[in-house]
């Protein structure tokens, strides 16, 4: 399953390509990765796990 966000550019939800999980600097998780349609970056903030 392909994780999903928010595109601010696109103002719609979308795909999130290439998405990796990262790690804040205060210790959260976030999933990071390119909109499918206009390349813009995307930012979705993980719950705590």
């Amino acid at each position: 399953m392909a994780e999903k966000g928010y595109c601010m550019k696109c103002k719609a939800t979308k795909e999130i390509a290439d998405a990796k999980e990262v790690t804040m600097k205060n210790g959260r998780k976030a999933m990071k990765g390119k909109c499918t349609d206009c390349s813009t970056g995307m930012y979705k903030i993980l719950g705590k796990k």
